[in-house]
């Protein structure tokens, strides 16, 4: 089932999503496994799984240090794909990988996408790939029937977002704010005049992320947005009260 009907079956039931973000191989595959058994025992809806970049140019320090330390401890593409594998095998929820486009050129563009499919991934998060650049990369997911999931900004003009619907799949990520990944959000009237403006430019799902850390961030999207993605925060907590720590965090949200 494509990722767009797979969340709005969700949507029926809840009346907003969460998708959580990992980075592969931080601080092991091992605690990767355990946090992804904890976030889908209390209701992630989608996990995005980052394989690990040297220069992840839209994530703030929290998430860089993670893909920093997860290449210092030897993480290959190989394993993310064979960890992915099991994960895709072991939970029904829908998986994304969340990367960098030099990696998937270094594998291979069809390869890359060839392979996510047959393991069970659903779509793809690339933030440096806007659709101008990759109209091979879209026309092999489409292919091979994955979403690519394009990114919506604050500085995104209305022609922008109208012109990267035609291209989009899935849902549609809205940054909530400029800058990186990490840094607390502020729903203020302006925020609330940008989502009215994403919604009007798409009829896809609409998450957003960037700086979503507490049920108060949440709660205030609820009704504008139908997916909050929950990011830093997990990785954060993991760092200070380590992986047992994930579930009842993700359970407060609700």
């Amino acid at each position: 089932m494509k990722l767009e009907q797979q969340l709005r079956n969700k949507l029926k039931e809840k009346d907003i999503l969460l998708m959580t973000h990992i980075v592969l191989g931080y601080p092991s595959l091992d605690v990767n496994r355990e946090i992804i058994r904890q976030m889908v025992g209390n209701g992630v809806d989608c996990i995005e799984m980052q394989i690990p970049f040297s220069e992840p140019m839209a994530d703030g320090p929290v998430i860089l240090k993670a893909n920093q330390d997860a290449l210092a401890t030897g993480t290959k593409v190989e394993d993310c794909f064979q960890f992915a594998a099991e994960m895709a095998r072991t939970h029904e929820i829908p998986f994304l990988f969340m990367t960098y486009y030099n990696i998937i050129f270094k594998y291979g563009e069809e390869a890359f996408i060839k392979r996510a499919a047959e393991i069970g991934i659903h779509g793809f998060i690339i933030p440096d790939l806007p659709p101008e650049m990759g109209k091979t990369f879209l026309a092999l997911a489409d292919k091979y029937n994955l979403a690519l999931i394009l990114i919506y900004a604050p500085t995104s003009t209305d022609a922008r977002m109208e012109e990267l619907d035609r291209h989009a799949n899935g849902f549609i990520y809205c940054v909530a704010r400029r800058g990186v990944t990490g840094k607390k959000s502020a729903f203020d009237h302006d925020f609330d005049n940008y989502l009215a403006r994403c919604r009007a430019a798409t009829q896809l799902p609409l998450a957003v992320g960037f700086g979503i850390q507490s049920k108060e961030d949440i709660d205030a999207l609820r009704g504008k947005a139908d997916m909050a993605v929950i990011g830093s925060r997990t990785i954060q907590l993991v760092e200070t009260e380590g992986a047992e720590a994930v579930g009842p965090f993700i359970a407060g949200l609700r």
